[in-house]
Order: C-alpha cells, then structure tokens, then sequence
C-alpha cells in the first residue's frame, strides 16, 4: 500500500504542475472530431455488438513539453451511450534544464503526467511515468511511454484493483502513395495484469493483462479534391485487443471505418 500510495502522491503533484504549466502559450495545436462505426466486442457479455464512436481529439505543444487528450462518445443498442477520455501532459527534460538529453534513437526525455476516466463505471486512473521521444527516419513523431497505472476511484467498492504499469508506443507515419497523401498512425499499449482485492481481504478475479493495438490508415480526401491539406481525411482503423479490458480469453480483431476533420 506504502507503493501505491508513492504512486498517487507522484501522479497528482505532476497533474497539478500539468495544468500550472499548460497556461504557456501554445506554439502549435491541432484538434480532430473522429467518427468511427464498426463491430465492437463486449466482453462481459461475450458478444459483438455494432458501436458508433464520435471522439473530440485535441493536442497543442508549449515552451516546455506537450498535451493529449481526448473524449469518446461511444452508442450502442446494448449498453447506451458512454463517456470515456484520457488526458496526457508531457514536460520535455531537454526544454526545461536547456540540456541534450539525446542519446542512440532518443532524442528527448520527458515527464509523463496522465489520467484516464470512464463514466460507466466512475472510474479514473492516474498514469505517471517517462515518455521517450524517437528520433525515427519519416516519422512526424514517435514515442515511446512507461507509465504506472493506479486506480483512483470505482463504483464496485467492495473491490480494489492493485497498481500495475503500462507501456505505450504512439506514432505518424505520413506518406505519399499513387498521386495522394496518406498517413500510418496509431498506437500499441500493454498493461500488466493486477489483483483484485475483495472488501473483506480475499482475492477476487484478477484482471488479466491486455495488449491493445490501433493502428490507422488514412487518406487526404479534401486535398484530392483540391482542398487544402490536412484537413478532411477517410480510412480505416483496425483493432486487436488481447484480453479485452482485462477480461481473460476475450479477444477482439475488428476493422472500423473513420472519418476524420482536423481544424
């Protein structure tokens, strides 16, 4: 407990940092509305059920290090509607102490500060950790996060979830293929797998160790019809989900269709 403890403490000081230093002038910024429908896999119920997700993306970088988030709107005929977003702030080492902290494929080291939360379940974790930005050749960028992953709040509070770590890579790959512009971008996250601790002090169900992919391929429709660039993009996103939500033995590998406008 002495652990996790350490862990929230180091967590919420770099969120209050992260919104002490987020008032700097943005030197770039960049906001998204995603819309995405396809074939989604439940893994409580154990069965695919058809989702429609709207998802407002937003990313804007500073004097001192970046910030991501995003919300999802997701609607299924099962479940309803669901809110579900994740917030992180990144704080370049190399901006901050005027120092190279280059090193091999690294190019910069930072201070990760994040959290996720889910409506559904009144949910909020708390993410803090190191993010390694790479220096790889036709990448706009690449990333490489280590991260704690600390439960904060749940609506089952008869039961704890113990702390665990994930490791995230998030990357662009933009390029040119027959006259158009397209773009590779995505993410791969694993998550270790954590006890669950009952009210009473026994074990419950663990949660299982998930690996989630998503990576994107997108096209520039609104420069091919001789709009600018950037701005209106159509693709697809596929999803391989390994122990969905923790859930053991329940996978999911599904293609959605995007759309995507950037303002």
């Amino acid at each position: 407990m002495q652990f996790k403890q350490c862990i929230k403490f180091i967590g919420t000081a770099l969120l209050a940092t992260t919104f002490a230093v987020s008032s700097q002038a943005e030197i770039w910024s960049s906001t998204e509305v995603h819309y995405s429908k396809g074939d989604l896999l439940n893994p409580f119920a154990k069965k695919d059920v058809d989702t429609t997700i709207v998802m407002l993306l937003h990313a804007c970088g500073h004097k001192y290090g970046n910030n991501f988030c995003f919300v999802d709107h997701s609607r299924t005929k099962d479940s309803g509607t669901e809110f579900y977003g994740e917030w992180y702030s990144t704080f370049s080492l190399g901006a901050i102490s005027g120092n190279d902290m280059s090193f091999g494929v690294v190019k910069d080291v930072g201070l990760l500060a994040g959290f996720n939360f889910a409506t559904s379940v009144d949910k909020m974790i708390l993410l803090p950790g190191v993010s390694l930005a790479l220096d790889l050749p036709g990448f706009a960028f690449a990333n490489l996060d280590i991260t704690g992953y600390n439960h904060l709040t749940t609506k089952l509070n008869d039961k704890e979830e113990e702390t665990s770590y994930m490791i995230d890579f998030n990357w662009a790959y933009p390029f040119k293929m027959a006259g158009g512009s397209w773009s590779l971008e995505g993410h791969a996250e694993y998550i270790a797998g954590r006890d669950v601790i009952n009210s009473d002090g026994s074990k419950g169900t663990p949660v299982e160790d998930w690996i989630l992919m998503q990576p994107q391929l997108r096209f520039d429709l609104g420069e091919a019809l001789g709009n600018d660039a950037g701005n209106f993009f159509v693709g697809i996103e596929y999803q391989y989900w390994k122990n969905k939500l923790g859930v053991k033995d329940q996978n999911e590998s599904t293609v959605q269709l995007q759309t995507v406008w950037n303002f």
